[in-house]
């Protein structure tokens, strides 16, 4: 566990900046000591790393919000646009100490601009943005979470992690039998988030059993072993 101000110097994120995410429900800390002091293990710090690799990307901070909260949110997808920015920049910053030395061996006598543009960054960055805007279960997913508080939030984050903790409890028997609980978790997300057909539910348990956040999560809530069997659970039922 670290504190908010070792957070703070290990990612240069500011204090006050952290105290932020926390208030808007944006990163929260995992727990508070009688003190008040804000504590984070490393799967908020990771929650931090996609924070910041979306605000790379210029996403409004209540953009980001929804995504992450979303059930499904492709964070492989993510890193890959990170890797493509980075790039963009890295091309950009090459392309204008490239100029600088020009200019400082030959002159300024060549009247060239082009070094300046952000074009690309400033397209993909928009392309970006604008994929996740456009998929069917981000707008239905943006129109339900409208209005809704960070309280209503972390409940129904509660109520999903007690599904994956009841999947748990069944994960020594047979992920075949266990049609009704795969059932109830899709009409749950269908209520509070977006329409869940087979399809998005078999890319959800995939993505449940691939690791990270998602993983830790749901074998946090069920025991070692849950995200694995949840996944082929709905492989069974889908």
């Amino acid at each position: 566990m670290k504190t908010v101000a070792e957070v703070s110097r290990l990612t240069g994120v500011s204090v006050r900046t952290l105290h932020h995410y926390h208030a808007i429900g944006l990163l929260k800390p995992t727990k508070c000591t009688d003190a008040g002091y804000r504590l984070y293990d490393d799967t908020a710090l990771e929650r931090l790393q996609q924070i910041l690799l979306f605000r790379a990307l210029e996403f409004p901070l209540k953009d980001i919000q929804l995504i992450l909260e979303s059930p499904h949110f492709d964070r492989k997808r993510a890193l890959e646009q990170q890797i493509t920015l980075l790039t963009l920049k890295k091309e950009h910053l090459e392309d204008l100490i490239g100029l600088a030395r020009e200019i400082l061996q030959n002159g300024a006598n060549k009247m060239d601009f082009s070094a300046f543009s952000t074009e690309k960054i400033d397209q993909y960055a928009a392309q970006a943005k604008a994929a996740y805007g456009k998929t069917p279960e981000y707008q239905e997913f943006a129109q339900k979470s409208q209005g809704r508080t960070s309280v209503e939030t972390q409940q129904l984050h509660k109520q999903m992690m007690s599904l994956f903790a009841e999947f748990g409890a069944m994960r020594t028997s047979s992920p075949q039998g266990e049609e009704a609980q795969v059932r109830r978790l899709q009409d749950f997300i269908t209520e509070h988030f977006y329409t869940c057909s087979n399809q998005v539910l078999a890319q959800l348990g995939e993505m449940y059993a691939a690791g990270g956040e998602f993983t830790q999560n749901i074998d946090q809530a069920g025991g070692p072993g849950t995200a694995a069997f949840v996944c082929q659970a709905i492989k069974a039922y889908c």
